[in-house]
C-alpha cells in the first residue's frame, strides 16, 4: 500500500497566508516562504500553495513568489490560482513548481485539463474541486472562490476531469473548510471511490483522530490542513507517528523501514 500523504496548504492573499472559515472572515496568519521552510523540516510529504484571489494584474507577483519558494522547498509543492491557460501552467512549472491546480478555469475551459496533461503530463495537473452540499441532497462544485454554484454534481464531475487527464484531485468541503470539526467523510468517501486517481481530501481537520478517520473511512490519498498546521497546534511528526501506530502506512521522519 501506497503510504498517505500530509499536505499543509498556504492560502495566500497578497503575498501573505491566509485562512478563513467556509472561505470567509480571512485573517493573516504570516509569510508562505517562512512557513514552507518549516513544513519542508518538520515533514510533511508536499505543500499546496493557493493564491486564492490571483488576478491578471498579480500574476507576476505570484510567479516570482513561485521562484522563492521553490530555492527553499525540498519536497514537491503545487500552485493553483489564477490559472487559465496552457502558457500559464508552463511558467509555473518553469519556475519550479512540480504541479499546478486548476479550478474555476477547469470548468469553464474543460479543454485546458486535456491540452496541459498532453504537453506536461498528468502528473502535474491537479483539478480543484470545492464542493458544496445542496439541499436537493447533492454535492454540487462551486468556483470562483466559492461564489458560484455550477449546478454540477460532484461526482460526476470527478469522473470527467479524470476522463480529460487529471492526475490528480483536490477535493474541498465547502461546508467543512475551517471549521475544525473533521473532514467530509461522506462526499470524500463517495468522490474518491468513484475515481481511479489519487484524491486529497481538504476542509475541516481540527484533531490528530480526523487524519485517521479520513484514512481508514476513504480512499483518500492525502489529507490536507491549514490552520491547524499554521498555529502549530499539531505537529507533522507527532500525527505520523499517530497514524503509524494506527497501522496507517506514512512516511516517517528518521523511522524504520515497514
Amino acid at each position: 500500500m501506497l503510504a498517505k500523504r500530509i499536505i499543509p496548504c498556504l492560502d495566500i492573499k497578497n503575498g501573505k497566508v491566509v485562512k478563513g472559515v467556509r472561505f470567509q472572515n480571512l485573517r493573516v496568519m504570516g509569510d508562505p516562504v517562512e512557513h514552507a521552510r518549516y513544513y519542508a523540516q518538520a515533514g510533511a510529504d508536499e505543500l499546496v500553495f493557493l493564491d486564492i484571489t490571483a488576478t491578471n494584474e498579480r500574476r507576476d507577483t505570484v510567479v516570482a513568489l513561485v521562484g522563492k519558494l521553490s530555492t527553499t522547498l525540498n519536497i514537491p509543492f503545487t500552485v493553483g490560482g489564477g490559472i487559465r491557460t496552457v502558457e500559464d501552467i508552463r511558467r509555473l512549472l518553469l519556475h519550479g513548481a512540480d504541479k499546478v491546480s486548476i479550478n474555476s478555469a477547469a470548468v469553464a475551459t474543460p479543454q485546458l485539463i486535456s491540452e496541459g496533461a498532453e504537453v506536461y503530463g498528468s502528473q502535474c495537473v491537479v483539478v480543484a474541486i470545492d464542493v458544496k452540499k445542496t439541499d436537493g441532497n447533492q454535492w454540487n462544485v462551486f468556483i470562483h472562490s466559492g461564489q458560484t454554484d455550477t449546478g454540477m454534481e460532484a461526482v460526476a464531475w470527478a469522473k470527467k476531469v479524470e476522463e480529460l487527464g487529471a492526475g490528480e484531485i483536490l477535493l474541498t468541503s465547502m461546508d467543512c473548510d475551517g471549521r475544525q470539526e473533521g473532514y467530509d467523510l461522506p462526499i470524500t468517501s463517495r468522490l474518491a471511490a468513484a475515481v481511479n486517481i489519487p484524491v486529497i481530501a481538504s476542509g475541516g481537520a481540527g484533531t490528530i483522530r480526523h487524519f485517521a478517520d479520513v484514512f481508514k473511512l476513504t480512499n483518500a490519498d492525502a489529507a490536507l490542513a491549514a490552520s491547524l498546521f499554521h498555529t502549530r497546534s499539531l505537529e507533522i511528526a507527532a500525527l505520523k507517528d499517530f497514524l503509524y501506530q494506527k497501522k496507517i502506512p506514512v512516511r516517517r521522519m528518521y523511522a524504520e523501514a515497514y
